[in-house]
């Protein structure tokens, strides 16, 4: 499948927080990033668009990003959302299905390929295990939307084989570079397109003593835990004041390992 005009929408999880580049819009690369770069040596018409922001719950980035993106006129979207409704101690999961399911018709009713994600499997990250069930459900729901849709669905809850410590970064709610670089080899074989990337391999991860991992809990606990709980409490969010890297489409080029 070639693709000319590709427009990301979603949460940190596209946006490409945990892989950090200073040199890049908003600090990040991401998995996105690095799927547009391959999409970009199949024509020479390419334009990439990336409208995510970190922290956005499903039905903001359905409000905030959709017309803009639909304004585009891409003929390839990718889009990821609900990991930040499921984890809000209340959530009507049926609601949200609902206006995912509608969301994902306007995109493809506007004539784009649509690229959606299941969650991945909380039960693998202690951190966030409490909320298995809710991710399971929401899970099917998005299972059944991109059959509805005819989209591509790209299913993170039946990947496995790796630990949370190998492909997530140190605040295990985001990707690290390997899991984003894991993640664009995911997307480009769910979409069938050839190329010559390979999946990372992934960093040893030494064995702890229980006294050490409580230490690593600790730690984690204090610096990435407790901020975000402060967030949920006092209502702010880590996109508060956040702009998309890439509004509109651009070219991309590449040259080496960059993206520009």
């Amino acid at each position: 499948m070639t693709f000319h005009r590709y427009v990301a929408l979603g949460d940190s999880f596209t946006e490409g927080v945990g892989d950090a580049d200073p040199t890049r819009p908003n600090g990040v690369r991401g998995w996105a990033d690095r799927v547009a770069e391959v999409l970009a040596t199949k024509t020479d018409d390419f334009g990439y668009a990336n409208l995510a922001i970190r922290g956005r719950k499903l039905p903001a980035i359905l409000e905030e990003q959709l017309e803009p993106a639909i304004a585009l006129q891409p003929d390839l979207v990718t889009i990821h959302g609900g990991g930040n409704d499921v984890l809000r101690p209340r959530v009507d999961l049926d609601a949200l299905a609902a206006a995912y399911d509608e969301g994902i018709g306007r995109l493809t009713a506007a004539g784009a390929h649509v690229t959606l994600f299941t969650i991945a499997d909380p039960g693998l990250n202690p951190a966030l295990k409490f909320a298995r069930g809710r991710v399971a459900v929401f899970n099917e729901w998005a299972r059944e939307i991109a059959e509805k849709h005819g989209a591509t669905l790209v299913d993170m809850w039946r990947m496995r084989g790796w630990k949370v410590a190998e492909i997530m970064d140190v605040d295990r709610l985001h990707m690290s570079p390997v899991g984003h670089a894991y993640m664009a080899v995911q997307v480009l074989d769910a979409l069938g397109v050839e190329h010559d990337a390979q999946p990372p391999a992934f960093p040893e991860v030494p064995e702890l003593t229980r006294r050490q991992q409580l230490a690593v809990d600790a730690h984690w606990a204090r610096e990435h835990l407790a901020p975000w709980i402060k967030r949920r409490v006092t209502g702010r969010s880590s996109g508060d004041g956040i702009e998309p890297k890439r509004p509109t489409l651009l070219p991309v080029t590449v040259t080496g390992d960059t993206v520009r």
